[in-house]
């Protein structure tokens, strides 16, 4: 297992290098070549596990560069500064690299190669996290095991107080239908959310 800051960094330069979903983004609407977007330190107290970058991260580079990443920082009471300090955050999504547009313009969903791949030796390089952000369905079904994305919300004390995980919807604007339909997320799960985030990055 990856344990060191030396290994951690061979690791990340592996998946940095990784070409194996290359002929797959080709063929997408597309067409790109693949860029992973690796963003971890084996010193990090706060993994957010997201889905896999959109266009303007594949462009950027730095995760969450985009108007998700502006509601997910809210979401989490972090600033930018808070939120890019890598040897604190942990930001690893079920894919590293922009799968693509479909036809219709659509981001299509995370390879599971990528996961199947990578996201086992990643989380052995964090054995010093304190909280997960399990961040669309996705990356609940991985490290929860549940399909309903609103059951798993909805139960999110039950997740957190056993796994140590908080699910969460993914930030996109995409979303503000259901965040009006579920207004419990803002009243009850966003508090409680900044406090746990807030003790994590502020705790020894």
């Amino acid at each position: 297992m990856a344990r060191t800051i030396g290994d951690a960094e061979t690791l990340q330069q592996r998946i940095e290098a990784c070409r194996l979903c290359a002929d797959r983004f080709a063929l997408t609407a597309t067409a790109h070549a693949p860029r992973p977007v690796v963003w971890f330190s084996p010193s990090a107290r706060l993994l957010i596990a997201g889905q896999a970058p959109g266009v303007r991260v594949h462009v950027s580079g730095r995760p969450f560069t985009d108007p998700s990443g502006n509601r997910l920082h809210d979401w989490l009471g972090l600033d930018a500064a808070a939120f890019y300090d890598r040897t604190r955050v942990a930001v690893v999504p079920m894919a590293f690299c922009f799968p693509g547009h479909d036809a219709k313009g659509a981001d299509l969903p995370p390879p599971a190669i990528c996961a199947a791949t990578w996201r086992g030796q990643v989380m052995a390089a964090l054995p010093g996290l304190r909280l997960v952000l399990a961040v669309g369905g996705a990356a609940i079904r991985w490290h929860l095991g549940q399909r309903n994305m609103t059951q798993a919300v909805g139960d999110w004390r039950h997740w957190v107080e056993r796994r140590g995980v908080v699910p969460l919807p993914h930030p996109s604007w995409r979303n503000t239908g259901w965040l009006k339909r579920n207004p419990w997320f803002e009243a009850d799960l966003l508090p409680d959310l900044r406090a746990r985030v807030r003790k994590v990055m502020e705790g020894p």
